[in-house]
């Protein structure tokens, strides 16, 4: 059976980059689901699919999600286990790994039946978001090897091992931003759906330059931009003072409320207010909301459900956060089911490129030689951030020709956050000279 060494190599062959473990409790199998965490922080790690609420026979709610993994067979190759899934119950915290065995030929079904303490469960993360399984006995000599290892770094309950491979993502990135950098003034476009540069009209087209010379062509998708990283292009004056102004973090719309029950014009003309700068027949949506402040605009209060602002915890899988009105009407609710996924999958890794823009002589943009780049996030970060208002909601919604027999609805549900302080959102970040390598 594998060494240590045969283990690295086989799961490198296969595109791992990352490569953690954990020691198996007895109970931890497929009858009793194994532990992965008492916390959000793994979700940062295991790639993910889309994250559904459900409740147990037994009365107990949590959150699924299904998982892309693949056990490793003893000659290397890999055999599919296509109902795993991970299942989060945040309301104690908890995370469980079920459904691994089922329908996987030739998984590992010797040692997860199992009730046998000091197992091995190793997960490989590839850089295109699988994760490649195997596990072997307490008494194996690859055990033996894994525990001589001395200290390692620690992520929850799992712990990483050096495995050879890197993802060298950040390179590319680097060197990709240096050479738009370098161009100096670039002229405002984005990229049509067959890839070809295209003229860009609008205030948001700083972004969209940077995108379509990094080779992301607009899709609307939840997917990080540039091989796992999320890319935040933002405006500034100064490439010196990169703190100044406030950055989109995510733009989802709501799941919940009158807004998704009624629509968004329904929304906008009960809850929005006439256009404060002249234009005719036209109702707004867009003034900042800010956790426990009431809107005075629109009469409006942004709240949480299931969610407890000090301990920081989700107390109800079902929750969200809300806007309500005085008579605790929900005018518009984003469940936690979709943000979480969302968020991690967005967010694990973002670089915050600055950029100056000019109309004269025609619409250009100029991208600053140093970035910051953010790693290590979870989802309870980014509620905190928002019960202590560092995130908030800032919308840009908009009904047009209200009065008329066809109104237009523009929607833009969004949630920013100071460029300043973005690092309330993550563990690690760093700013990068773009030129040099290092720090500035």
């Amino acid at each position: 059976m594998f060494s240590l060494k045969q283990l690295r190599e086989a799961l490198a062959q296969h595109g791992v980059t990352q490569l953690l473990f954990k020691e198996l409790a007895a109970n931890d199998n497929s009858k009793n689901q194994p532990y992965l965490g008492g916390n959000l922080e793994i979700l940062n790690l295991l790639p993910m699919g889309e994250v559904r609420e459900e409740t147990t026979p037994s009365g107990k709610t949590g959150l699924k999600a299904p998982l892309p993994l693949h056990w490793l067979r003893p000659d290397g190759s890999l055999t599919p286990a296509p109902n795993t899934q991970i299942i989060l119950y945040p309301q104690y915290p908890e995370i469980r790994m079920s459904g691994f065995l089922k329908g996987a030929q030739g998984g590992p079904n010797e040692l997860m039946t199992v009730r046998q303490a000091g197992r091995m469960l190793f997960l490989g993360i590839t850089s295109d978001r699988r994760i490649v399984g195997w596990v072997t006995a307490p008494d194996s000599p690859l055990a033996d090897q894994v525990r001589h290892l001395g200290e390692l770094k620690q992520t929850g309950v799992f712990r990483h091992i050096p495995i050879g491979t890197a993802d060298t993502s950040r390179e590319r990135l680097i060197q990709r931003l240096l050479s738009i950098h370098q161009m100096g003034w670039i002229a405002s476009q984005r990229l049509d759906a067959a890839g070809s540069f295209c003229p860009c009209n609008g205030s948001n087209c700083g972004g969209y330059t940077l995108e379509a010379h990094l080779g992301v062509i607009p899709n609307g998708k939840a997917e990080p931009d540039f091989e796992g990283w999320e890319i935040k292009g933002h405006s500034v004056t100064d490439f010196v003072r990169l703190g100044s102004g406030n950055l989109t973090l995510m733009t989802p719309e709501p799941t919940g409320g009158l807004y998704k029950q009624q629509g968004a014009e329904a929304f906008v003309r009960r809850y929005g207010y006439a256009d404060q700068s002249g234009i005719i027949d036209r109702l707004n949506f867009s003034s900042p909301h800010r956790y426990g402040m009431r809107n005075e605009k629109t009469g409006l209060t942004l709240q949480f459900i299931g969610y407890d602002v000090e301990r920081n915890s989700i107390t109800d899988p079902k929750g969200g956060f809300t806007l309500a009105d005085d008579r605790g009407n929900e005018a518009a609710t984003w469940h936690f089911a979709g943000l979480i996924e969302h968020w991690n999958r967005k967010h694990a890794k973002a670089a915050y490129v600055p950029y100056k823009a000019r109309k004269d002589p025609a619409q250009e943009y100029s991208y600053g030689g140093i970035v910051r780049l953010a790693e290590d996030t979870d989802f309870l970060r980014f509620l905190k951030a928002m019960a202590e208002r560092a995130v908030i909601y800032d919308p840009g919604i908009k009904l047009e020709g209200a009065g008329s027999s066809k109104p237009t609805v523009k929607r833009r549900s969004q949630f920013r956050v100071k460029s300043a302080d973005i690092e309330v959102l993550y563990a690690n970040t760093s700013s990068q000279n773009l030129l040099t390598g290092g720090a500035p």
